[in-house]
């Protein structure tokens, strides 16, 4: 009895050390991607909002890279409007989901940083994509915004010289006075423009909104300028919008390539619009951030993703 006893006690013993190893296998294979790791990391995207296609577009990259890397469960949390306590509370959502890395584009330096400050403190990784908050984070991947902005300000310009307009008022429809990534655009604009005769009107804000955003674009049509500046997608598309309501020859530059934007600049309403790459943002943020939660450095931590200048010639 005694020996039937121990035979029995021995294969219950090795029925469970096999069923341990079928679920350690069965663990290693859920977890998917190349890098023979079983972890799951939880990343977590959150843009100013989600209805700009340049964030779906940032979002696309992101969720690329995520299915590359296979061991990525990846989320994207957006406000439905660009504002400081709707991002916070993604962040803050962010935390108690459990988040191993952030993802993000603030929509304000300041307002954000207590918030992203805290998730730093609970161990999550900070990546930024697009804009920056005043908080380290471990790598920026953006538009040489300055630079770009410089750029689109010097297309306005060549395009007012074509018409032999050296002269007269430009306006500006910039989100807010906050946002780093259109602050930098405004002052590369404002940049162009030193040393000549045009007058740069006072900065409005649409709030990235395309109605508010063409309203304000109404009211400098009024003023008599003779060229509008467009900070960011929608600020652009109101631009564009106005002009072409107006029937007035009026140079409009702008930002982003969004389906909108693109059917502006063919029907000539916008001369000219700086084409970003949110898609490249979300792709190289999604694999630093995998590759600071493996432990492993970020060489790159300041990442300039370019620009390009698209006009009625050279449309995609």
């Amino acid at each position: 009895m005694k020996r039937r006893m121990t035979v029995l006690f021995m294969f219950t013993v090795v029925l469970a050390l096999a069923l341990a190893g079928c679920g350690t296998k069965n663990s290693d294979s859920s977890a998917g991607g190349s890098s023979g790791s079983s972890d799951k990391y939880k990343v977590i995207l959150i843009t100013m909002d989600s209805t700009d296609q340049h964030w779906v577009s940032l979002d696309k990259g992101a969720r690329k890279a995520a299915d590359e890397l296979g061991n990525v469960e990846y989320k994207w949390m957006a406000p439905d409007k660009k504002d400081d306590a709707q991002q916070i509370e993604r962040v803050n959502n962010a935390i108690a989901d459990g988040a191993d890395a952030i993802l993000i584009a603030a929509n304000g330096p300041d307002a954000i940083t207590a918030s992203l400050e805290e998730a730093k403190n609970q161990g999550i990784k900070l990546i930024y994509v697009d804009s920056p908050a005043n908080t380290e984070a471990l790598a920026t991947f953006s538009t040489d915004n300055l630079a770009a902005g410089k750029t689109a300000g010097e297309e306005m310009l060549k395009a007012l010289q074509a018409k032999g307009i050296t002269e007269g008022k430009i306006g500006i429809v910039n989100i807010n006075s906050a946002t780093d990534t259109t602050q930098k655009r405004e002052a590369g604009f404002r940049e162009a423009f030193k040393g000549t005769a045009f007058e740069i009107l006072e900065t409005q804000y649409g709030e990235g909104d395309v109605a508010k955003s063409q309203d304000i674009a109404d009211n400098y049509l009024s003023q008599g300028v003779v060229g509008i500046f467009g900070a960011n997608e929608g600020s652009t598309v109101g631009v564009g919008n106005a002009i072409k309501g107006s029937g007035q020859s009026v140079i409009g530059v702008g930002f982003d390539k969004s389906d909108a934007v693109l059917s502006l600049v063919k029907d000539g309403s916008l001369v000219a619009v700086m084409a970003q790459n949110p898609d490249v943002m979300g792709y190289e943020g999604m694999k630093a951030a995998v590759k600071a939660l493996r432990g492993e450095e970020i060489t790159e931590t300041s990442v300039d993703t370019g620009a390009a200048v698209i006009t009625k010639d050279n449309l995609p």
